[in-house]
């Protein structure tokens, strides 16, 4: 199944340590199914010094989370949202919009 989350979206994450947290997809992952997220999952990484006489630092880092435990957000229903496709015409081309399915707005 493709995912229908795509990169610069706000997400709402709906499980795990980070439940309810809101942030803007940093990038997807499609072939494992994972997306991150800016301020999610946040994780420390221990990086050596890369030149001699520069000193090593503990860097934090956005992790991959599941695709399936984000969710996007609504801006007009101020919460996740399932989403839906309309193919609608814009001149002479057909464009897929999403759509949130409670309030039918676009996202």
């Amino acid at each position: 199944m493709s995912i229908r989350i795509r990169k610069n979206d706000v997400v709402v994450v709906i499980s795990g340590k980070d439940r309810g947290k809101r942030g803007r997809v940093i990038d997807v992952i499609s072939q494992r199914n994972k997306v991150v997220i800016e301020g999610v999952a946040l994780k420390k990484k221990h990086q050596r010094p890369k030149k001699s006489g520069q000193k090593g630092e503990i860097v934090t880092l956005p992790s991959p989370i599941d695709a399936s435990n984000a969710m996007l957000y609504c801006s007009h229903c101020a919460r996740g949202a399932r989403v839906g496709f309309i193919v609608g015409a814009m001149g002479d081309k057909k464009v897929k919009r999403r759509i949130c399915k409670k309030c039918k707005n676009d996202i």
